[in-house]
């Protein structure tokens, strides 16, 4: 490694301890061969401090032998001493250059695929056809055109009505509207009869249009006959477009298994942590801890290819639960389950909440008693 020239190094200052005899006469010595000093501070009888400029440590070494004192650099500031930490450290240097570098380089590539869809549009069928189109983690970010591959997707899959694909940092993102097929409709003037959308015991019929098939009482179930699309006597029936309510008492049955004790899980305050990078399916690792712990919450964190591990170690405690506030609250959240699907049009008559227990599990059973118009028209031809 070649020296470095203090010489260039003007602005360079270290600051030197001297201990003579005679430190008055070791300064004067300095001033005389024109050694710059400054910030000169006395400690005790024999013990001067001063700051002195890189440039002159030779002269002053040379001084110091004659006098016979003794010199002690207590700091140093300037860009000769930082350009020396530099060298001593170069390995530590390149490796900082070499993870940045790698870091800039992997984040130019895809390393996760996130698809978000509806519900009968399944992420598995988009996953695929990307695959078929060389579309995969681990690609160049470059090799990707999100807009063409949003056209070849949008003509591969007739279920895709809409789709946006985006690359945000090392993730393809991409989110999928499904195609909806449109409701069969009846225009007003077609024939059509009255049928059950679903089971349920009569309790009122009101018709408009066409005849009663049904009286209260009558048990039906789904897809049954309720308004016949017919009017008239029997020399002279015709068809008309069946109108009328059909209330009906139905049943909404839901259940549940709870357990009557809740385990509680708390951190102890002990963490071990890993960092790796992602190189596809394979890691490889910056830091690895061994993981002792038995009982552990995992935590990761991406930053793009490099995943911040972290394990928390847990205790567990298990407590019992007051039953009577966990059939209560479960027989609430079925009721409210169960009321989401009703319109406004359903009235709820009844409600019946039943329950038993096994070992350390209550099962609460909750029946919804309503009623509602299940009259559903239907064509001629399907009946």
């Amino acid at each position: 490694m070649s020296k470095i020239d203090l010489k260039k190094y003007r602005r360079s200052i270290i600051t030197l301890e001297i201990q003579s005899f005679m430190p008055e006469k070791f300064i004067n010595l300095l001033w005389k061969n024109n050694v710059n000093v400054t910030n000169v501070r006395k400690k005790d009888f024999t013990t001067v401090v001063m700051d002195i400029k890189l440039r002159d440590y030779g002269k002053i070494e040379q001084i110091a032998k004659k006098t016979d004192a003794k010199i002690k650099i207590i700091n140093r500031k300037g860009l000769a001493f930082f350009m020396l930490k530099i060298r001593r450290r170069t390995a530590m240097v390149l490796g900082i250059a070499v993870f940045v570098f790698i870091l800039y380089y992997l984040s130019t590539y895809i390393w996760k695929i996130d698809i978000e869809t509806e519900k009968a549009l399944s992420p598995y069928e988009i996953r695929r056809e990307l695959l078929a189109y060389g579309v995969k983690e681990g690609m160049p970010k470059k090799k990707i055109n999100v807009l063409s591959l949003e056209e070849k997707l949008m003509e591969s899959n007739d279920s895709i009505m809409w789709i946006r694909v985006r690359i945000e940092g090392s993730i393809l993102k991409i989110v999928a509207s499904e195609r909806q097929t449109p409701p069969n409709i009846i225009l007003e003037n077609d024939p059509c009869n009255l049928v059950a959308k679903k089971d349920g015991e009569v309790v009122r019929v009101y018709t408009t249009a066409g005849t009663a098939i049904v009286k209260k009482g009558d048990i039906v179930k789904k897809g049954d006959l309720l308004v016949k699309g017919e009017q008239g006597k029997e020399d002279s029936v015709y068809e008309v477009h069946a109108k009328g309510h059909v209330i009906a008492r139905t049943f909404y049955e839901e259940t549940r298994s709870v357990k009557t004790t809740e385990t509680k899980r708390e951190r102890t305050g002990n963490k071990l942590e890993n960092i790796y990078i992602n190189f596809g399916k394979k890691k490889v690792y910056i830091k690895k801890s061994m993981n002792k712990f038995t009982k552990y919450d995992k935590i990761e964190n991406n930053k793009g290819p490099i995943v911040l591990e972290t394990y928390y170690e847990i205790k567990e405690k298990v407590c019992n639960l007051d039953k009577d506030k966990l059939i209560n609250n479960t027989s609430k959240e079925l009721i409210d389950n169960i009321a989401l699907s009703f319109d406004k049009n359903i009235e709820i008559i009844d409600k019946i909440i039943d329950h038993s227990v096994d070992g350390d599990k209550i099962k609460v059973r909750v029946l919804v008693v309503a009623e509602e118009n299940i009259a559903l028209p239907e064509e001629m031809n399907q009946s």
